[in-house]
């Protein structure tokens, strides 16, 4: 695809992903919504990132106006509880407070990194306790909180210039390495629990996986001065990980909800994912050129995924930690702001490469 086409689907998805709603009627589980578009939580966090990005890389006036709106909107609801998966919508608040000068945007970006470093409860090892809507997870760790808070937390160690922010952030990539990435494949488990000492269902859980090789490489543009031996370790995780992604890629292009498990549907989000951060990791030098076939084949299955109308089909419900690998091959398919925002991040990465 030339430019312009990518530049034509990226806008498709994206104003699509501004007026998502539960158009399925599928029964959610989480008590605030995550397919609307319109509720703060993690979802629609992802979904603000992926527009940001969107904008940074058109310049689209109406789509910064869209993301003012949205935060002035949540703001006079009143914001939810502070957790895990509610800080993610500040990732991309952060960024904004910069652009508009805000400054009410960059002191609610202050009291969040500041919960964050002071109350918000940890694991045995100090690792980030992944407390979400309505559950505490009391001493267990989940690779999402790498995207959902610790990315947010290096933007507001550079906001702020405080070293003690960045100094945590690395902190919480090499304590989830230690704890979630699987010694023998390279890919992530879920989670973790101090509490059983346990990675669960051993789940080998695509969109979890996703979630390290996306955040990784944007961590590193956050945080473009860090220790060179703490970005090698990052980055030799990737490579561990990319390298078995590689040994289990569809014949189609996508990837097993379960990577090791052929029975469980391909999903589109891993995937997204995965070819943004592949891509991006191979234009930025941090994977070998090699890599880029497998990026690319990705990505074209996530486009034959996307129906007229711009929505990203075959994208799996939110997940919870499962107790059993039967929990994942069961979640339900249902269209996802988290599925719209990772094709829109994938597909800047195909426009910058075409």
């Amino acid at each position: 695809m030339d430019k312009a086409a990518v530049s034509a689907l990226i806008d498709k998805v994206a104003n699509k992903m501004q007026h998502l709603g539960n158009e399925t009627g599928l029964q959610e589980e989480c008590p605030i919504s995550i397919i609307a578009m319109d509720t703060w939580e993690w979802a629609q966090g992802v979904g603000l990132y992926g527009l940001y990005t969107y904008y940074r890389e058109t310049g689209e006036a109406r789509v910064l106006d869209f993301l003012v709106d949205w935060y002035d909107h949540n703001l006079c609801k009143g914001l939810p509880e502070k957790n895990v998966n509610t800080l993610c919508p500040m990732l991309t608040l952060s960024y904004l407070a910069e652009e508009t000068g805000r400054e009410d945007f960059r002191s609610l970006c202050a009291e969040w990194a500041q919960w964050v470093m002071e109350a918000m409860p940890r694991t045995t090892e100090s690792g980030l306790q992944h407390i979400v809507s309505g559950n505490v997870n009391k001493g267990q760790l989940w690779d999402d909180t790498l995207f959902m808070t610790v990315l947010f937390l290096a933007r507001a160690g550079k906001m702020f210039g405080r070293e003690d922010y960045l100094a945590e952030s690395v902190r919480q990539f090499l304590v989830h390495i230690k704890y979630l990435a699987d010694r023998k494949t390279g890919l992530w488990y879920h989670g973790w629990s101090f509490e059983g000492r346990h990675h669960f269902a051993e789940a080998l859980w695509a969109r979890g996986n996703c979630w390290y090789t996306a955040g990784v490489v944007d961590y590193l543009n956050i945080v473009d001065d860090l220790d060179p031996g703490v970005k090698l370790f990052l980055l030799d995780a990737l490579q561990a990980q990319v390298a078995a992604l590689e040994k289990l890629q569809h014949e189609g292009g996508m990837w097993h909800t379960l990577l090791d498990d052929a029975d469980s549907y391909v999903e589109a989000s891993a995937t997204a994912g995965f070819a943004y951060g592949i891509l991006k990791a191979v234009r930025r030098g941090y994977l070998d050129a090699c890599y880029l076939s497998m990026g690319r084949r990705a990505a074209q299955a996530v486009i034959a995924q996307i129906s007229e109308d711009g929505t990203v089909q075959q994208v799996s419900y939110g997940t919870g930690m499962g107790e059993t690998l039967e929990a994942y091959r069961t979640i339900e398919l249902c269209p996802m702001t988290y599925g719209q925002a990772l094709t829109i991040l994938m597909l800047t990465e195909v426009r910058r490469i075409s």
